[in-house]
């Protein structure tokens, strides 16, 4: 039996092709797809590969998703037949240096999934005892596919420790950075959002209800203009940077009074180095963190705080594609076109 799914086989070579549907595996679970999404690190990944999502060609592809169990190996019991769940793309093993110092996004051997655009997909055993979830009834299959996106701005947002009445500043306004403006504004911070697409400058307003848009279009040294929204000009308490550049990276230092925070969320290409002058390091007392992925602790907060309805995530999705038109859908992504795209079987 077989299926419709995209295939990765390199850089801008993906295709629409039939595939063969294996059966679960014991402790596996196949899923029916009824919602995928499009990601920036799937735009990344099209673009130039992956060394850790993609270790063989053709390869499956796309990792945001949520469905119906439809099969299920032996020796699951926890899921059925009918089942509606969101899964995440990965698990930790639980067992090595990092998991045992419940550091569970930097396991060493992270459980990955990819696959997520085509009508199929066995997850994992390790996903299924660690990162597959129940969809709480009423909420709909788009909406839960955020789950895992969301799970890594909830991780983000909660290690920054963003406190009411914070002045937070936000770079770099994709999917990544709306949500992480409007989980600061639910913390209780002063949000500034900002960017340079007429799209999600609007969501900044109508998704995450930003308290102040600025449009770096417009700025020639837009340092200035963060820093007069704070008393006396100080700064801002925390720099949140979700564009993945390291001269972006570089710029936050300069929007943070003395002993604010700079989160460098964008993950940029392996290799790449910034240049900080100690001076905001030791005699600032700036502070840098940098949060990667999630856990299955924020997976679970993520899909409750969508089910609770805290964070209307379908604001974000700007068009609705067939899974066949999944290249153009990340190519519309890569141009600035949508926020996210809802990819359907």
């Amino acid at each position: 039996m077989k299926m419709k799914a995209i295939r990765y086989y390199a850089p801008l070579d993906i295709r629409y092709e039939d595939v063969e549907i294996k059966d679960p595996k014991d402790n596996e679970v196949q899923v029916r797809i009824e919602a995928a999404l499009t990601c920036g690190t799937d735009v990344k990944t099209f673009k130039r590969g992956h060394p850790v999502l993609i270790k063989k060609t053709p390869s499956g592809f796309g990792h945001e998703f949520a469905g119906v169990v439809v099969k299920t190996g032996k020796n699951v019991f926890d899921f059925k037949i009918g089942d509606r769940v969101v899964a995440a793309n990965s698990a930790p093993c639980g067992k090595c240096f990092y998991c045992l110092k419940k550091q569970y996004n930097l396991c060493e051997n992270l459980d990955l999934l990819n696959g997520a655009y085509a009508e199929y997909i066995n997850i994992p055993a390790r996903i299924v005892e660690k990162n597959l979830l129940t969809i709480p009834d009423g909420l709909s299959f788009e909406k839960a596919a955020f789950a895992e996106p969301l799970a890594n701005v909830v991780h983000g947002v909660e290690r920054t420790d963003i406190q009411p009445g914070d002045i937070v500043g936000i770079v770099g306004i994709g999917p990544i950075g709306l949500m992480f403006a409007r989980l600061a504004k639910l913390k209780g911070a002063r949000v500034i959002a900002a960017g340079r697409n007429p799209l999600k400058l609007r969501l900044a307003d109508e998704f995450a209800h930003a308290d102040e848009i600025i449009d770096l279009k417009k700025y020639q040294h837009p340092e200035k203009i963060f820093k007069s929204f704070t008393d006396n000009g100080r700064g801002l308490d925390i720099a949140v940077e979700c564009v993945g550049l390291p001269e972006i990276w570089e710029k936050m230092f300069s929007l943070v009074r003395k002993g604010g925070k700079v989160h460098l969320f964008g993950g940029c290409k392996s290799g790449t180095s910034i240049n900080i002058d100690t001076k905001l390091l030791h005699y600032d007392e700036v502070k840098i963190i940098s949060v990667f992925h999630h856990t299955p602790q924020y997976f679970r907060q993520a899909l409750s705080l969508i089910a609770d309805g805290h964070i209307d995530v379908t604001k974000l999705i700007t068009k609705k594609m067939h899974l066949s038109d999944a290249k153009e859908a990340i190519l519309a992504h890569e141009r600035g076109e949508a926020v996210k795209i809802l990819l359907t079987p």
